[in-house]
């Protein structure tokens, strides 16, 4: 036998520095502290900082907990997949419920067609608004919905009617897996019962592949984004127990920037986005209107008055 080359302690670390890098970007991408994974993976809090810094030693039981704390299958943070982009792995997701034939197929079409851009299914008149918490997708979706007289509906109160309980008693109970789980389950519900529908997704429902793919394939997608002081006005605004003291509230913002810069890209695969910063309500009810109408060409009724 020919004698294996032990791994150099340099990379060793660079991969240790990696995988902690994937680790608190997924964890960012999910809005969680690391207090929240730490107690969702069972591992203590100075161990996963370790870990997210590159040092943590991390053994494959331990990446196993991580991983299926933050929904993901454990291969997923061990892969070097950055360097593709976010289309890498909603691109996975399509291929991997297809058969060999139908593979041999695809990537023949790929190779045929590679070049060519792909288009929004014009016949939709399913809008899915996106994008982090207080970028304005609960307030101008029922005004959307109303101008393109079509129901509106809110993604995460379907969640809480389909568990019987509020969302932060869903992810105390089951945690950030078993949310998406709901989540996904109930954005096929409303696949299957809204032909037309103007629907409000919760700001994490990108940083799940296949639920993205999903929606991006069944949806007009329109992000709507904020600056960061903006976003965090509008959450003060609603006056949530949850960041009552100063030091939630840097928290808070804190969280708000690391969430934007890790699904910023996820977000960007909208099919069109809208910023919110500033602007008042009104207009931009009509601007999201005209863009869909201009870019579904479907016959959706005449905007009405703001």
């Amino acid at each position: 036998m020919i004698a294996q080359k032990p791994t150099p302690p340099r990379e060793i670390a660079e991969m240790s520095l990696r995988l902690g890098q994937r680790i608190r970007s997924a964890r960012a991408a999910r809005a969680m502290t690391m207090k929240q994974l730490a107690a969702e993976s069972d591992i203590s809090l100075p161990y996963l900082s370790r870990v997210e810094k590159g040092d943590g030693n991390i053994s494959l039981a331990v990446l196993y907990r991580i991983a299926a704390a933050l929904n993901l299958p454990a291969d997923h943070l061990l892969a070097d997949d950055e360097r593709y982009g976010s289309d890498y792995a909603l691109i996975a997701e399509l291929l991997k419920p297809q058969s060999a034939a139908q593979l041999r197929d695809i990537r023949q079409w790929l190779v045929g067609h590679l070049a060519d851009r792909h288009s929004n299914d014009a016949a939709t008149r399913r809008i899915a608004l996106i994008g982090l918490r207080g970028a304005g997708k609960s307030t101008l979706g029922p005004l959307i919905a109303s101008r393109l007289d079509i129901p509106f509906v809110e993604l995460n109160a379907e969640i809480e009617k389909e568990a019987g309980l509020s969302l932060t008693e869903i992810f105390s109970i089951y945690g950030q897996a078993g949310f998406r789980r709901l989540e996904r389950r109930c954005l096929d519900r409303v696949i299957g019962t809204y032909p037309e529908v103007v629907m409000a997704t919760g700001g994490g429902i990108v940083v799940e592949p296949g639920t993205y793919e999903l929606l991006l394939h069944s949806f007009f997608s329109v992000w709507l984004h904020a600056d960061p002081d903006e976003h965090f006005r509008r959450v003060m605004a609603q006056h949530d127990v949850r960041i009552a003291t100063p030091q939630l509230q840097k928290e808070a913002m804190s969280n708000i920037v690391d969430a934007l810069k890790a699904r910023q890209k996820l977000y960007a695969l909208a099919h069109a986005s809208i910023d919110t910063t500033h602007k008042p309500i009104g207009e931009l009810a009509q601007r999201a209107v005209s863009l869909i109408r201009e870019s579904l060409l479907t016959d959706f009724p005449a905007l009405s008055a703001a």
